[in-house]
This record gives structure tokens, sequence and C-alpha cells, in this order.
């Protein structure tokens, strides 16, 4: 009886072997998790081999100026699919940002007035979207965002009589379109707001709750989350970026145009959905969306330094999705797998 004690025990203190498959699940989790990165290092590396001119300083300071409103517009995105939701909007207010802002402009020379003008229309469409989700308990925000996607459209070619207002203030075209040396201002706004996303995602009590609405929104609401000001609040911040893409595209410019962002409520979902944030909710990080949006600023880069057709672009845009969405679904199952296969080394 002792000896057959004593085996046992010697069983017990003689670490499990390890296991191949369990290694390897490990791995392919690893992988597609930085997935997003690894892509966006194989497109530069293949890009880089392929034509000289794309590691020059002007055209990444190219990429950069082209990528800024697209990395806004996701940034703001990404908080929304975070939490189970989507905007389609971004893109109409884009464009109704900057026709206010000139026509403030035309009447008032004043270069905070018409920044405030421009970043409180974001606001005041973003305020709008949450309250009538929330407060009109409407199914999904996809209806509340495709609706107000078309009212305000038709409200910056109203505002502007379907053309081209002309005239920023200096500080606004600067902020746009001007530059360090070959780094564009633009740069440092996109900076600015993903460090302000990191803290408010990571540090606050506000991004707990968040990733919690995201998750399971019955199950934060038994555990006294304010889900319905968190969901209000997420379409608030998205109309807030998507201001301040306004105010970029308005003094890259030099106007306010009605037709500015369009189709950019595409991109920015893109940008999110191939940086690996899930459209069920309560997943992606503010560094995957960035490298989102800046994988698909290199494709069109690429493309344009290669005479790509346009068109083409969007088909390329829209493969790299389809792949993002087959890798978060292959994610899923490796997850599964790896829980399963820890649950049973544990039990062992």
């Amino acid at each position: 009886m002792a000896e057959a004690t004593e085996m046992l025990d010697e069983r017990e203190a003689r670490p499990a072997a390890p296991d191949p498959r369990y290694r390897w699940l490990q791995l392919s989790l690893w992988t597609l998790r930085a997935g997003p990165a690894l892509i966006l290092a194989i497109l530069v590396l293949v890009v880089s081999l392929t034509t000289p001119v794309f590691f020059t300083s002007r055209n990444i300071g190219n990429v950069f100026s082209q990528t800024a409103v697209i990395a806004l517009l996701g940034l703001g995105q990404l908080l929304v699919i975070v939490s189970r939701g989507i905007d389609l909007s971004v893109g109409s207010t884009v464009a109704l940002s900057g026709v206010v802002g000139a026509i403030v402009y035309l009447h008032v020379h004043s270069t905070i007035l018409v920044v405030l003008a421009i970043l409180g229309t974001g606001l005041a469409v973003g305020l709008a979207n949450g309250l009538v989700f929330v407060l009109g308990r409407v199914p999904h925000p996809f209806i509340v965002t495709l609706a107000s996607l078309s009212i305000v459209r038709g409200l910056a070619l109203w505002a502007a009589n379907g053309t081209l207002i002309s005239g920023m203030p200096n500080g606004v075209d600067v902020l746009g379109g001007g530059s360090i040396g070959w780094l564009p201002y633009s740069f440092f706004v996109v900076a600015g707001l993903a460090v302000l996303a990191v803290i408010g995602t990571t540090y606050l009590v506000w991004g707990r709750w968040l990733y919690a609405v995201g998750g399971n929104p019955d199950a934060a609401r038994r555990a006294g989350i304010p889900v319905g000001r968190v969901l209000v609040s997420v379409y608030v911040l998205s109309g807030l970026a998507a201001g301040i893409g306004g105010l970029i595209t308005a003094g890259l410019i030099d106007a306010g145009s009605p037709t500015a962002g369009d189709l950019a409520e595409l991109d920015s979902i893109a940008a999110v959905i191939i940086g690996g944030a899930a459209f069920a909710g309560g997943r992606g990080n503010v560094g995957n969306a960035l490298v989102g949006a800046f994988t698909i600023g290199v494709i069109r880069n690429a493309l344009n330094l290669h005479n790509v057709n346009a068109f083409y672009q969007l088909m390329a845009i829209g493969v790299v999705v389809l792949l993002a969405v087959e890798g978060d679904v292959i994610r899923g199952y490796v997850e599964k797998r790896v829980r399963l296969a820890r649950a049973m080394r544990q039990d062992a």
C-alpha cells in the first residue's frame, strides 16, 4: 500500500509531458491574434520590394495624410462595433460638418468658431443617433444610422446648394494640409485621438463598461451598468471622430464639400474588421483598428504607385475584408479548442 502511494505521489509530482497539439494550437492562436499586424508588415515588405518609391519620405507622408481620415473614423467606429453596433452615418457627417464650417466662415472669419461649428456638428449627429437608438428602442442601430446617412447627406447637399463652398481659416488649412517636413499635422491629430481612445478603453471604468455591454448587454444591465448611457456615449464619440475627420478634410481641400466622405463609412468599418474586431461585440482594440486603417491606406497607395485602376482598389479592399472576417471565424474556433485543451490538461 505504501509503495502504491509513493508511486502515485511521484506521478503527481512528475511534470506533464508537453503536448505538441496544445503547443500548435497556442501558436496558431497567437498567429491569428497578431494577424492584422503581420498582414500589414507583409504588405509593406512586398510593396517596398516592388517599387522603390514606397519608402521615400514624401510617399510615407502621403500615406499618413491619405489614411488620417480613415483612421479617425475607424477609432470612432471601433467603439460602436465593440458595443455590438454600427455607425453608417460617419461619411455623411464628414460632409455636413465641413459644409457647416464653410458657411460659418463665410459670415464670421474666426478659426475658433469654425472649428467649434465643425466639431459641434459631428457631436450633434452622434447624439441624435444615440438618443434615437436608445430612447426609441430601435431593434438595431443599423436602421437608425442608415436613416441618418441619407438625412445628413441630404442636409449637406441642401445647405451647400449641391456645390463646393470654398474657403477655410488658415489654421484649419494648416491642420488638414500642412506638415512638418514630410510628416503631416493630421498624423499628430490621429495619434492624439488614439492615445485618448486607449486611455478611455483601458484605464477608465467607462472602458470596462463598454466591453461588458458589448460582450453581454443583459448581464451588464443586471450588474448595474448604465447600458443606455454607454450606448449613447459611443455614438456621440463616433460623431465627434467624424467631425474631426470633417475638420481634416475641409482643411485639406480648403472648402466644405457636400460630397466629401462618400463611402468613408465603409472604409471605417473595413478598418475595424481588418483590425480583428468582432461584429458580435466585446472585442477590439485601438492599435489593431489603426493597423486596419493603415492596411487600407497602404493597399491604395501601392495600387496607385503601380497605376492600377481605382476599380481594382475597391475589389482588393473587399477581398482583404473577407479574409479578415474568415480569420475571425477561425480564431473563434481555435480559441474554443485552446480552452478545451487547457481544461483537459488541468483535469489530467
